[in-house]
């Protein structure tokens, strides 16, 4: 699939700085190893709480092909997912309303509870970490940070 060119008169867009090439670099890497650092405790997997948590913060069902295409993976591997968290009573799948051919897939409420309780874990791992490792004037810091990173997408 071709990108289509840009407009004779549109700006290009200038090259980052090497010093926010290397910011952008040490973030990445930084926010890396603490999600790595938190999913030793984590009950779902990746592609199974990635699932759950689109379920839950959309508030709507999806088919597996609109699934697959929100999480950027192949129809079979969504397939698969969608599989699993059925088998484990997370996930429903119910006829589609309007197309026979296909079926929706809304959360349960033990799936709910299940993403609900993963992320509360995950947060009591990092307030705890905050607490431990931070000064007050440091927590400070973080939390301004946390605004500014929100700003980044």
């Amino acid at each position: 699939m071709d990108t289509p060119a840009p407009a004779p008169d549109a700006p290009v867009p200038a090259a980052p700085a090497p010093e926010t090439l290397e910011l952008a670099a040490d973030l990445r890497t930084a926010v890396g190893e603490l999600v790595r650092s938190l999913r030793p405790d984590d009950a779902l997997p990746q592609n199974q709480a990635g699932v759950l948590g689109l379920l839950v913060r959309d508030e709507r069902s999806y088919t597996v092909a609109e699934l697959a295409a929100r999480q950027r993976v192949r129809h079979q591997s969504m397939a698969r997912t969608v599989a699993l968290l059925t088998d484990a009573g997370l996930v429903t799948q119910q006829p589609h309303p309007t197309d026979g051919r296909k079926l929706l897939v809304a959360v349960t409420g033990p799936g709910r509870a299940a993403l609900l309780d993963q992320r509360a874990r995950r947060e009591a791992r990092i307030a705890a970490a905050i607490e431990a490792r931070l000064t007050p004037e440091e927590r400070d810091r973080l939390r301004a940070a946390v605004g500014l990173l929100a700003r980044l997408h």
